[in-house]
């Protein structure tokens, strides 16, 4: 976890630590039925906390090697969140019509696509991931989760409950100093139709 949670760092994506899946319950946290299980930030000042800081990211993971990592997207990244069966789809779509998928990961029965964050020039363009996807298209776009600021996603390898573990399926790659990521509206129009799909 030490040695990719510096990578991450070392791309310039501010990491903040996790909770993980216990010993013998779902997460290490101390929420009574946690709604979200080993997938969630173990402080509530993850948004602060966050960090691309070596020397600090060394001292949390040293304290607690097992710790899942928590990437904070709307800094550097938004993440599209969809069920793995229209992830599978539109990726194949993407490579037909040519169009750059980026970085992709898989936790269990979801596909997350890195994509480039919006500015904050149109408050109006944006919302946050606590509501799925902007209300009004929650018919349009059923299973679509759009990841943007004041929301995170897993870094892998974080742990999973399930006993698995959030992996690469298209690794974020470094050029020129920077992660290449597609535009997000490009991604999104594949990946709503997608979810439209399968949701059928």
């Amino acid at each position: 976890m030490l040695d990719s949670a510096l990578r991450y760092a070392g791309l310039g994506w501010p990491v903040v630590r996790g909770a993980a899946p216990g010993g013998d319950r779902a997460c290490t946290c101390d929420r009574m039925g946690c709604p979200d299980p080993a997938a969630h930030p173990v402080t509530a000042a993850w948004g602060v906390e966050a960090s691309t800081d070596a020397e600090t990211i060394r001292r949390w993971w040293t304290a607690s090697p097992q710790t899942n990592i928590v990437l904070p997207t709307g800094r550097v990244f938004d993440v599209l969140d969809v069920p793995r069966e229209a992830g599978v789809m539109a990726l194949a779509r993407m490579g037909r019509a040519g169009v750059p998928a980026g970085p992709v990961a898989s936790l269990d029965s979801r596909y997350l696509f890195f994509v480039a964050t919006r500015s904050p020039m149109d408050e109006d363009e944006w919302w946050s991931c606590h509501l799925d996807c902007v209300p009004e298209a929650v018919e349009e776009m059923p299973g679509l989760r759009w990841h943007c600021r004041d929301s995170f996603v897993l870094g892998a390898p974080s742990a999973l409950p399930s006993g698995g573990h959030v992996t690469w399926i298209r690794t974020p790659r470094d050029v020129e100093g920077a992660v290449v990521l597609p535009d997000p509206i490009a991604v999104l129009d594949i990946l709503s139709d997608a979810s439209e799909e399968f949701a059928v």
